[in-house]
Protein backbone atom coordinates (compact mmCIF):
# COMPACT_ATOMS: atom_id res chain seq x y z
CA UNK A 1 0.00 0.00 0.00
CA UNK A 2 1.49 3.37 -1.00
CA UNK A 3 1.83 6.23 1.42
CA UNK A 4 -0.78 8.27 -0.48
CA UNK A 5 -3.27 5.38 -0.43
CA UNK A 6 -2.71 4.77 3.29
CA UNK A 7 -3.24 8.48 4.00
CA UNK A 8 -6.48 8.53 1.98
CA UNK A 9 -7.73 5.42 3.78
CA UNK A 10 -6.87 6.91 7.16
CA UNK A 11 -8.68 10.13 6.33
CA UNK A 12 -11.81 8.25 5.26
CA UNK A 13 -11.93 6.23 8.47
CA UNK A 14 -10.99 9.20 10.65
CA UNK A 15 -14.13 10.98 9.49
CA UNK A 16 -16.21 8.28 11.18
CA UNK A 17 -14.82 8.93 14.67
CA UNK A 18 -15.86 6.34 17.26
CA UNK A 19 -18.02 3.68 15.57
CA UNK A 20 -20.76 1.62 17.23
CA UNK A 21 -22.13 -1.53 15.54
CA UNK A 22 -25.74 -2.56 16.24
CA UNK A 23 -25.93 -6.30 15.59
CA UNK A 24 -22.16 -6.74 15.76
CA UNK A 25 -22.47 -10.52 16.18
CA UNK A 26 -23.68 -10.99 12.61
CA UNK A 27 -21.09 -12.49 10.33
CA UNK A 28 -21.14 -9.56 7.92
CA UNK A 29 -21.16 -6.91 10.66
CA UNK A 30 -18.36 -8.55 12.62
CA UNK A 31 -16.25 -8.62 9.44
CA UNK A 32 -16.42 -4.84 9.06
CA UNK A 33 -15.85 -4.30 12.78
CA UNK A 34 -12.80 -6.58 12.73
CA UNK A 35 -11.17 -4.64 9.89
CA UNK A 36 -11.92 -1.30 11.51
CA UNK A 37 -10.39 -2.40 14.82
CA UNK A 38 -7.28 -3.60 12.98
CA UNK A 39 -6.99 -0.19 11.35
CA UNK A 40 -7.14 1.71 14.60
CA UNK A 41 -10.77 2.82 14.64
CA UNK A 42 -12.32 2.97 18.15
CA UNK A 43 -15.12 0.39 17.92
CA UNK A 44 -18.00 -0.64 20.17
CA UNK A 45 -20.84 -3.01 19.44
CA UNK A 46 -23.83 -4.87 20.78
CA UNK A 47 -26.04 -7.81 19.90
CA UNK A 48 -29.03 -9.57 21.39
CA UNK A 49 -27.03 -12.72 22.08
CA UNK A 50 -23.54 -13.37 23.42
CA UNK A 51 -21.85 -14.85 20.36
CA UNK A 52 -18.26 -16.18 20.12
CA UNK A 53 -17.24 -13.55 17.57
CA UNK A 54 -18.13 -10.83 20.08
CA UNK A 55 -15.58 -12.21 22.52
CA UNK A 56 -13.02 -12.22 19.70
CA UNK A 57 -13.73 -8.55 19.00
CA UNK A 58 -13.50 -7.68 22.70
CA UNK A 59 -10.11 -9.38 22.85
CA UNK A 60 -8.98 -7.18 19.95
CA UNK A 61 -9.98 -4.05 21.87
CA UNK A 62 -13.61 -3.37 20.95
CA UNK A 63 -16.11 -2.46 23.68
CA UNK A 64 -18.85 -5.10 23.48
CA UNK A 65 -22.24 -5.33 25.17
CA UNK A 66 -24.85 -8.10 25.21
CA UNK A 67 -28.40 -6.86 24.79
CA UNK A 68 -29.64 -3.63 23.23
CA UNK A 69 -29.71 -0.48 25.35
CA UNK A 70 -29.42 3.18 24.38
CA UNK A 71 -26.57 3.54 26.88
CA UNK A 72 -24.43 1.17 24.78
CA UNK A 73 -23.80 3.96 22.28
CA UNK A 74 -21.58 5.78 24.75
CA UNK A 75 -19.68 8.52 22.94
CA UNK A 76 -20.10 7.01 19.48
CA UNK A 77 -20.03 9.43 16.56
CA UNK A 78 -21.07 6.96 13.86
CA UNK A 79 -23.46 4.02 14.06
CA UNK A 80 -23.45 1.04 11.71
CA UNK A 81 -26.68 -0.96 11.69
CA UNK A 82 -27.20 -4.43 10.29
CA UNK A 83 -29.97 -5.19 7.81
CA UNK A 84 -31.92 -7.14 10.43
CA UNK A 85 -32.08 -4.23 12.88
CA UNK A 86 -35.63 -2.90 13.19
CA UNK A 87 -36.37 0.84 13.29
CA UNK A 88 -37.60 0.64 16.89
CA UNK A 89 -34.30 -0.80 18.18
CA UNK A 90 -33.45 1.38 21.22
CA UNK A 91 -29.88 1.98 20.08
CA UNK A 92 -30.89 2.94 16.56
CA UNK A 93 -33.64 5.21 17.90
CA UNK A 94 -31.12 6.87 20.25
CA UNK A 95 -28.63 7.37 17.42
CA UNK A 96 -31.24 9.09 15.29
CA UNK A 97 -32.44 11.26 18.16
CA UNK A 98 -28.86 12.42 18.73
CA UNK A 99 -28.39 13.14 15.04
CA UNK A 100 -25.50 10.71 14.73
CA UNK A 101 -24.26 9.49 11.37
CA UNK A 102 -26.06 6.17 10.72
CA UNK A 103 -24.58 3.88 8.09
CA UNK A 104 -25.68 0.64 6.49
CA UNK A 105 -23.15 -2.17 6.88
CA UNK A 106 -22.14 -1.76 3.23
CA UNK A 107 -21.40 1.93 3.78
CA UNK A 108 -19.17 1.06 6.73
CA UNK A 109 -17.35 -1.49 4.60
CA UNK A 110 -17.01 1.01 1.76
CA UNK A 111 -15.27 3.41 4.15
CA UNK A 112 -12.74 0.73 5.13
CA UNK A 113 -12.03 0.00 1.45
CA UNK A 114 -11.31 3.60 0.42
CA UNK A 115 -7.86 3.85 -1.16
CA UNK A 116 -7.68 0.12 -1.92
CA UNK A 117 -7.79 -1.83 -5.16
CA UNK A 118 -11.11 -3.52 -4.54
CA UNK A 119 -12.21 -6.89 -5.90
CA UNK A 120 -15.97 -7.16 -5.30
CA UNK A 121 -17.60 -10.57 -5.74
CA UNK A 122 -21.32 -10.57 -6.54
CA UNK A 123 -23.90 -13.08 -7.72
CA UNK A 124 -27.06 -14.83 -6.66
CA UNK A 125 -25.04 -17.90 -5.67
CA UNK A 126 -21.41 -18.70 -4.93
CA UNK A 127 -20.31 -15.32 -3.60
CA UNK A 128 -18.86 -16.56 -0.33
CA UNK A 129 -16.89 -19.44 -1.80
CA UNK A 130 -15.60 -17.36 -4.71
CA UNK A 131 -14.55 -14.52 -2.39
CA UNK A 132 -12.80 -17.03 -0.14
CA UNK A 133 -11.03 -18.65 -3.09
CA UNK A 134 -9.87 -15.29 -4.44
CA UNK A 135 -8.47 -14.35 -1.04
CA UNK A 136 -6.78 -17.75 -0.72
CA UNK A 137 -5.22 -17.53 -4.19
CA UNK A 138 -3.90 -14.01 -3.58
CA UNK A 139 -2.23 -15.25 -0.41
CA UNK A 140 -0.89 -18.25 -2.27
CA UNK A 141 0.63 -15.93 -4.87
CA UNK A 142 2.51 -14.00 -2.17
CA UNK A 143 0.06 -11.13 -1.76
CA UNK A 144 -1.60 -10.28 1.54
CA UNK A 145 -5.04 -8.79 0.85
CA UNK A 146 -7.52 -7.30 3.24
CA UNK A 147 -10.81 -9.16 3.03
CA UNK A 148 -14.39 -9.22 4.31
CA UNK A 149 -16.40 -12.39 3.71
CA UNK A 150 -19.97 -13.30 4.64
CA UNK A 151 -18.99 -16.50 6.41
CA UNK A 152 -16.19 -17.88 8.51
CA UNK A 153 -13.53 -19.56 6.41
CA UNK A 154 -11.71 -22.32 8.33
CA UNK A 155 -8.70 -22.17 6.02
CA UNK A 156 -8.29 -18.43 6.68
CA UNK A 157 -9.17 -18.71 10.36
CA UNK A 158 -11.44 -15.64 10.26
CA UNK A 159 -14.04 -13.97 8.06
CA UNK A 160 -12.12 -10.68 7.75
CA UNK A 161 -8.65 -9.21 8.16
CA UNK A 162 -6.63 -6.12 7.34
CA UNK A 163 -3.80 -7.10 5.00
CA UNK A 164 -0.41 -5.58 4.19
CA UNK A 165 -1.13 -4.70 0.54
CA UNK A 166 -3.52 -2.28 -1.14
CA UNK A 167 -5.80 -5.12 -2.32
CA UNK A 168 -9.19 -5.57 -0.65
CA UNK A 169 -11.44 -8.55 -1.48
CA UNK A 170 -15.08 -8.15 -0.50
CA UNK A 171 -18.22 -10.22 -0.81
CA UNK A 172 -20.79 -7.88 -2.35
CA UNK A 173 -24.33 -8.62 -1.14
CA UNK A 174 -27.06 -7.86 -3.65
CA UNK A 175 -30.00 -8.74 -1.38
CA UNK A 176 -30.95 -5.10 -0.73
CA UNK A 177 -28.92 -3.47 -3.55
CA UNK A 178 -26.31 -2.34 -1.01
CA UNK A 179 -23.54 -3.68 -3.27
CA UNK A 180 -24.01 -0.48 -5.23
CA UNK A 181 -22.26 1.42 -2.41
CA UNK A 182 -18.84 0.01 -3.39
CA UNK A 183 -16.28 1.37 -5.84
CA UNK A 184 -14.49 -1.72 -7.16
CA UNK A 185 -11.60 -1.96 -9.60
CA UNK A 186 -12.39 -5.61 -10.38
CA UNK A 187 -15.76 -7.38 -10.22
CA UNK A 188 -16.79 -11.01 -10.40
CA UNK A 189 -20.41 -11.84 -11.25
CA UNK A 190 -20.97 -15.54 -10.69
CA UNK A 191 -24.62 -15.68 -11.79
CA UNK A 192 -27.80 -13.60 -11.82
CA UNK A 193 -31.20 -15.11 -11.00
CA UNK A 194 -34.46 -13.92 -9.52
CA UNK A 195 -34.09 -13.79 -5.74
CA UNK A 196 -34.77 -11.34 -2.92
CA UNK A 197 -38.00 -10.38 -4.64
CA UNK A 198 -39.21 -9.01 -1.30
CA UNK A 199 -36.81 -6.14 -2.05
CA UNK A 200 -36.69 -5.99 -5.85
CA UNK A 201 -40.24 -6.96 -6.76
CA UNK A 202 -39.39 -8.39 -10.18
CA UNK A 203 -36.68 -10.44 -11.85
CA UNK A 204 -36.11 -7.54 -14.25
CA UNK A 205 -35.22 -5.29 -11.32
CA UNK A 206 -32.66 -7.84 -10.12
CA UNK A 207 -30.95 -7.88 -13.52
CA UNK A 208 -31.04 -4.07 -13.68
CA UNK A 209 -29.27 -3.86 -10.32
CA UNK A 210 -26.44 -6.06 -11.60
CA UNK A 211 -26.16 -3.88 -14.71
CA UNK A 212 -25.77 -0.89 -12.41
CA UNK A 213 -23.18 -2.81 -10.38
CA UNK A 214 -21.15 -3.41 -13.55
CA UNK A 215 -21.31 0.32 -14.34
CA UNK A 216 -19.49 1.09 -11.09
CA UNK A 217 -16.21 -0.04 -12.66
CA UNK A 218 -13.76 2.63 -13.83
CA UNK A 219 -12.40 2.58 -17.42
CA UNK A 220 -9.30 0.79 -16.13
CA UNK A 221 -11.37 -1.87 -14.38
CA UNK A 222 -12.18 -5.50 -15.15
CA UNK A 223 -15.52 -7.32 -15.17
CA UNK A 224 -15.28 -11.12 -14.82
CA UNK A 225 -18.55 -12.96 -15.51
CA UNK A 226 -19.63 -16.59 -15.84
CA UNK A 227 -20.35 -17.57 -19.43
CA UNK A 228 -22.36 -20.59 -18.29
CA UNK A 229 -25.02 -18.48 -16.58
CA UNK A 230 -27.46 -16.60 -18.84
CA UNK A 231 -27.95 -13.81 -16.33
CA UNK A 232 -24.25 -13.12 -15.75
CA UNK A 233 -23.50 -13.46 -19.47
CA UNK A 234 -26.23 -10.95 -20.22
CA UNK A 235 -24.70 -8.41 -17.85
CA UNK A 236 -21.30 -8.97 -19.47
CA UNK A 237 -22.65 -8.58 -22.99
CA UNK A 238 -24.39 -5.32 -22.14
CA UNK A 239 -21.23 -4.07 -20.41
CA UNK A 240 -19.17 -4.93 -23.49
CA UNK A 241 -21.54 -2.98 -25.71
CA UNK A 242 -21.24 0.03 -23.42
CA UNK A 243 -17.45 -0.25 -23.17
CA UNK A 244 -16.60 0.30 -26.84
CA UNK A 245 -15.71 3.93 -26.03
CA UNK A 246 -12.97 2.94 -23.59
CA UNK A 247 -14.85 1.31 -20.74
CA UNK A 248 -13.61 -1.52 -18.52
CA UNK A 249 -12.43 -4.87 -19.89
CA UNK A 250 -14.92 -7.73 -19.82
CA UNK A 251 -13.89 -11.40 -19.71
CA UNK A 252 -16.03 -14.52 -19.54
CA UNK A 253 -15.11 -17.77 -17.78
CA UNK A 254 -16.76 -21.18 -17.80
CA UNK A 255 -17.29 -24.34 -19.81
CA UNK A 256 -19.15 -22.54 -22.61
CA UNK A 257 -17.38 -22.18 -25.96
CA UNK A 258 -17.54 -18.38 -25.84
CA UNK A 259 -15.64 -18.26 -22.51
CA UNK A 260 -12.35 -16.33 -22.66
CA UNK A 261 -11.08 -18.60 -19.88
CA UNK A 262 -12.34 -22.09 -20.71
CA UNK A 263 -12.89 -24.57 -17.90
CA UNK A 264 -12.11 -28.14 -18.96
CA UNK A 265 -12.97 -31.02 -16.67
CA UNK A 266 -11.72 -34.58 -17.08
CA UNK A 267 -10.57 -37.64 -15.18
CA UNK A 268 -7.47 -35.78 -13.99
CA UNK A 269 -9.43 -32.82 -12.65
CA UNK A 270 -10.08 -29.26 -13.80
CA UNK A 271 -7.93 -27.14 -16.10
CA UNK A 272 -8.39 -23.52 -17.12
CA UNK A 273 -7.18 -22.46 -20.56
CA UNK A 274 -7.00 -18.95 -22.01
CA UNK A 275 -5.15 -17.09 -24.75
CA UNK A 276 -2.19 -16.41 -22.47
CA UNK A 277 -1.72 -19.93 -21.11
CA UNK A 278 -3.31 -22.61 -18.96
CA UNK A 279 -3.34 -23.75 -15.35
CA UNK A 280 -4.52 -26.85 -13.54
CA UNK A 281 -7.00 -26.18 -10.74
CA UNK A 282 -6.29 -28.80 -8.01
CA UNK A 283 -9.67 -28.51 -6.29
CA UNK A 284 -10.17 -30.01 -2.84
CA UNK A 285 -13.89 -29.13 -2.78
CA UNK A 286 -16.43 -31.08 -4.87
CA UNK A 287 -18.87 -30.02 -7.55
CA UNK A 288 -18.85 -28.31 -10.94
CA UNK A 289 -20.17 -25.17 -9.24
CA UNK A 290 -16.98 -24.99 -7.19
CA UNK A 291 -14.83 -25.48 -10.29
CA UNK A 292 -16.64 -22.50 -11.82
CA UNK A 293 -16.17 -20.48 -8.62
CA UNK A 294 -12.44 -21.22 -8.77
CA UNK A 295 -12.25 -20.24 -12.44
CA UNK A 296 -13.86 -16.88 -11.74
CA UNK A 297 -11.64 -16.18 -8.75
CA UNK A 298 -8.55 -17.13 -10.76
CA UNK A 299 -9.49 -14.82 -13.64
CA UNK A 300 -10.00 -11.89 -11.29
CA UNK A 301 -6.81 -12.24 -9.25
CA UNK A 302 -4.56 -13.02 -12.22
CA UNK A 303 -5.96 -10.74 -14.95
CA UNK A 304 -7.25 -8.02 -12.67
CA UNK A 305 -4.80 -7.90 -9.77
CA UNK A 306 -1.60 -9.34 -11.24
CA UNK A 307 -1.24 -12.53 -9.19
CA UNK A 308 1.21 -15.10 -10.57
CA UNK A 309 -0.97 -17.70 -12.35
CA UNK A 310 0.66 -20.97 -11.38
CA UNK A 311 1.13 -20.02 -7.72
CA UNK A 312 -2.48 -18.83 -7.50
CA UNK A 313 -3.82 -22.04 -9.04
CA UNK A 314 -1.61 -24.36 -6.98
CA UNK A 315 -2.89 -22.84 -3.74
CA UNK A 316 -6.34 -24.33 -4.38
CA UNK A 317 -5.06 -27.76 -3.34
CA UNK A 318 -5.18 -26.61 0.29
CA UNK A 319 -8.45 -24.67 0.13
CA UNK A 320 -11.00 -26.62 2.16
CA UNK A 321 -14.01 -24.35 1.68
CA UNK A 322 -15.98 -21.80 3.66
CA UNK A 323 -18.11 -22.58 6.68
CA UNK A 324 -21.53 -24.00 5.81
CA UNK A 325 -20.52 -24.57 2.17
CA UNK A 326 -20.68 -28.37 1.93
CA UNK A 327 -18.83 -28.44 5.23
CA UNK A 328 -18.08 -31.83 6.76
CA UNK A 329 -19.56 -31.91 10.28
CA UNK A 330 -18.53 -35.43 11.20
CA UNK A 331 -18.63 -39.12 10.37
CA UNK A 332 -20.18 -42.01 12.26
CA UNK A 333 -20.32 -45.67 11.30
CA UNK A 334 -19.27 -44.93 7.73
CA UNK A 335 -21.91 -42.21 7.27
CA UNK A 336 -20.70 -38.68 6.56
CA UNK A 337 -22.69 -35.62 7.64
CA UNK A 338 -22.32 -32.36 5.71
CA UNK A 339 -23.87 -28.90 6.15
CA UNK A 340 -24.65 -26.45 3.36
CA UNK A 341 -26.02 -22.89 3.38
CA UNK A 342 -28.03 -23.41 0.15
CA UNK A 343 -31.29 -21.46 0.33
CA UNK A 344 -32.26 -21.02 -3.32
CA UNK A 345 -33.35 -23.87 -5.63
CA UNK A 346 -30.26 -23.50 -7.83
CA UNK A 347 -28.04 -23.76 -4.76
CA UNK A 348 -29.93 -26.79 -3.47
CA UNK A 349 -29.46 -28.54 -6.82
CA UNK A 350 -25.72 -27.79 -6.74
CA UNK A 351 -25.38 -29.04 -3.16
CA UNK A 352 -27.17 -32.28 -3.96
CA UNK A 353 -25.07 -32.79 -7.09
CA UNK A 354 -21.93 -32.39 -4.97
CA UNK A 355 -23.35 -34.86 -2.43
CA UNK A 356 -24.02 -37.37 -5.21
CA UNK A 357 -20.46 -37.08 -6.46
CA UNK A 358 -19.11 -37.68 -2.95
CA UNK A 359 -21.56 -40.49 -2.09
CA UNK A 360 -20.80 -42.54 -5.20
CA UNK A 361 -23.02 -45.62 -4.81
CA UNK A 362 -24.28 -44.45 -1.44
CA UNK A 363 -27.59 -42.73 -0.85
CA UNK A 364 -28.18 -39.05 -0.07
CA UNK A 365 -30.43 -38.01 2.83
CA UNK A 366 -31.40 -34.34 3.18
CA UNK A 367 -32.76 -32.30 6.06
CA UNK A 368 -33.95 -29.01 4.54
CA UNK A 369 -35.15 -25.83 6.21
CA UNK A 370 -36.75 -23.19 3.95
CA UNK A 371 -35.49 -19.65 4.58
CA UNK A 372 -37.95 -16.73 4.50
CA UNK A 373 -41.68 -16.89 3.88
CA UNK A 374 -41.38 -14.77 0.73
CA UNK A 375 -38.73 -17.00 -0.82
CA UNK A 376 -40.74 -20.13 0.00
CA UNK A 377 -43.81 -18.62 -1.62
CA UNK A 378 -41.91 -17.77 -4.80
CA UNK A 379 -39.90 -20.98 -5.17
CA UNK A 380 -41.83 -23.79 -3.43
CA UNK A 381 -42.22 -25.87 -6.60
CA UNK A 382 -38.59 -25.32 -7.59
CA UNK A 383 -37.42 -26.36 -4.13
CA UNK A 384 -39.45 -29.55 -4.38
CA UNK A 385 -37.96 -30.31 -7.80
CA UNK A 386 -34.42 -29.77 -6.52
CA UNK A 387 -34.97 -31.85 -3.38
CA UNK A 388 -36.41 -34.73 -5.39
CA UNK A 389 -32.83 -35.63 -6.34
CA UNK A 390 -32.28 -36.93 -2.79
CA UNK A 391 -33.16 -40.45 -1.64
CA UNK A 392 -34.65 -39.18 1.61
CA UNK A 393 -36.01 -35.69 2.33
CA UNK A 394 -37.25 -34.16 5.55
CA UNK A 395 -38.42 -30.53 5.46
CA UNK A 396 -38.61 -28.40 8.61
CA UNK A 397 -40.78 -25.35 9.24
CA UNK A 398 -39.74 -22.11 7.57
CA UNK A 399 -36.97 -20.08 9.23
CA UNK A 400 -38.45 -16.54 9.28
CA UNK A 401 -35.24 -14.52 9.74
CA UNK A 402 -36.30 -10.87 9.32
CA UNK A 403 -39.82 -11.59 8.04
CA UNK A 404 -43.24 -11.85 9.62
CA UNK A 405 -45.39 -14.84 8.62
CA UNK A 406 -47.36 -14.70 5.37
CA UNK A 407 -50.84 -16.30 5.58
CA UNK A 408 -50.95 -19.65 3.83
CA UNK A 409 -47.18 -19.89 3.34
CA UNK A 410 -45.73 -22.92 5.13
CA UNK A 411 -43.26 -25.70 4.43
CA UNK A 412 -46.13 -27.79 3.15
CA UNK A 413 -46.00 -25.77 -0.08
CA UNK A 414 -42.75 -27.65 -0.64
CA UNK A 415 -43.64 -31.04 0.82
CA UNK A 416 -46.97 -31.28 -1.05
CA UNK A 417 -44.88 -32.03 -4.16
CA UNK A 418 -42.63 -34.55 -2.37
CA UNK A 419 -43.29 -38.10 -1.10
CA UNK A 420 -45.57 -38.53 1.89
CA UNK A 421 -43.75 -38.12 5.16
CA UNK A 422 -41.33 -35.47 3.90
CA UNK A 423 -42.62 -32.83 6.29
CA UNK A 424 -40.96 -32.95 9.73
CA UNK A 425 -42.86 -31.37 12.59
CA UNK A 426 -39.69 -31.01 14.68
CA UNK A 427 -35.91 -31.17 14.22
CA UNK A 428 -35.72 -33.98 16.77
CA UNK A 429 -38.13 -36.14 14.76
CA UNK A 430 -36.29 -35.45 11.52
CA UNK A 431 -32.90 -36.29 13.03
CA UNK A 432 -34.21 -39.57 14.46
CA UNK A 433 -35.81 -40.59 11.15
CA UNK A 434 -32.80 -39.79 8.99
CA UNK A 435 -30.39 -41.44 11.43
CA UNK A 436 -32.54 -44.54 11.30
CA UNK A 437 -32.50 -44.68 7.51
CA UNK A 438 -28.83 -43.93 6.78
CA UNK A 439 -26.43 -46.78 6.08
CA UNK A 440 -22.62 -46.98 5.73
CA UNK A 441 -21.51 -45.16 2.58
CA UNK A 442 -24.44 -42.74 2.66
CA UNK A 443 -24.27 -38.95 2.84
CA UNK A 444 -26.48 -36.90 5.18
CA UNK A 445 -26.84 -33.23 4.30
CA UNK A 446 -28.40 -30.41 6.33
CA UNK A 447 -29.46 -27.60 4.00
CA UNK A 448 -30.65 -24.04 4.58
CA UNK A 449 -29.63 -20.56 5.72
CA UNK A 450 -31.32 -20.74 9.11
CA UNK A 451 -30.58 -22.70 12.30
CA UNK A 452 -30.78 -26.11 10.61
CA UNK A 453 -26.98 -26.06 10.81
CA UNK A 454 -27.34 -27.01 14.50
CA UNK A 455 -28.78 -30.37 13.44
CA UNK A 456 -25.51 -31.50 11.86
CA UNK A 457 -23.86 -32.33 15.21
CA UNK A 458 -27.18 -33.79 16.40
CA UNK A 459 -27.20 -36.15 13.43
CA UNK A 460 -23.62 -37.24 14.10
CA UNK A 461 -24.56 -38.00 17.72
CA UNK A 462 -27.68 -39.91 16.65
CA UNK A 463 -25.68 -41.98 14.18
CA UNK A 464 -23.07 -42.77 16.81
CA UNK A 465 -25.82 -43.80 19.23
CA UNK A 466 -27.07 -46.37 16.74
CA UNK A 467 -23.96 -48.37 17.48
CA UNK A 468 -21.36 -49.99 15.27
CA UNK A 469 -22.62 -52.88 13.17
CA UNK A 470 -26.34 -52.27 13.63
CA UNK A 471 -28.11 -53.31 10.41
CA UNK A 472 -29.39 -50.37 8.37
CA UNK A 473 -33.09 -49.75 8.06
CA UNK A 474 -34.73 -50.42 4.73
Amino acid sequence: MTGHEAQRLGEELAQLGRVHFIGVGGVGMSAVARVMVARGVPVSGSDAKDLPVMRDLAALGARIAVGYDAANLGDAETVVAGSAIRPDNPELAEARSRGLRVLHRSEGLAATMAGSRVLAVAGTHGKTTTTSMATWMLRGAGLDPSFAIGANVPALGVNAASGATDVFVAEADESDASFLNYRPLVEIITNVEADHLDHYGTAQAVHAAFDEFARLLPPSGLLVACADDPGARGVAERAREAAHDGGPRVVLYGTAEEADLRLLQGAEGATLAWAGGSARLPLAVPGTHNALNAAGAFAAVVLGLGAEPQAAAASLASFTGAARRFELKGEANGIRVYDDYAHHPTEVRAALAAARSVAGRGRVHVLFQPHLFSRTREFAAAFAEALSAADTVRVLDIYPAREDPIPGVTSRLVTDALPAGSYASSPELAVAEIAGLAAPGDIVLTVGAGDVTAQGPALVEALLARGQGEPPHA
